[in-house]
């Protein structure tokens, strides 16, 4: 069964730097998109980005294009996500997830169907 477990959260200054981890577990072949997605209070569940689990080439949403970068260790079956420039609207609940596929370039949360059980980010002076 496949399962994921993201850390790495925490407390940092606007402008500071973070980097999430999303370790992955039964991920037995390569047809998987793997997806970073957030939740702010009183907002909707958000997608930050997503690579293909082979790994390829990530895809970005506007919000954090040039400052958020997402990378799949396959030999070590882990999922990052480095957050630079952080700002307080970063602030949120980080999600990694996954779904079926080869062509990562969708970010619909109700596409993805493995979630792991979130990760506290918090941007604040």
């Amino acid at each position: 069964e496949e399962q994921l477990q993201e850390s790495g959260g925490g407390l940092v200054q606007p402008g500071g730097s973070l980097r999430l981890s999303c370790a992955e577990f039964g991920f037995t072949d390569s047809v998987w998109c793997m997806g970073w997605f957030r939740q702010a209070p009183g907002k909707e569940r958000e997608g930050v980005g997503s690579i293909s689990i082979v790994p390829g080439v990530p895809y970005y949403a506007d919000s954090v294009k040039g400052r958020f970068t997402i990378t799949q260790d396959t030999a070590n079956s882990t999922l990052y996500l480095q957050m630079n420039s952080l700002e307080p609207e970063d602030t949120a609940i980080y999600y990694c997830a996954a779904r079926r596929g080869s062509v990562c370039t969708r970010l619909g949360a109700n596409e993805y169907f493995h979630w792991g059980q979130g990760t506290q980010v918090t941007v604040s002076s």
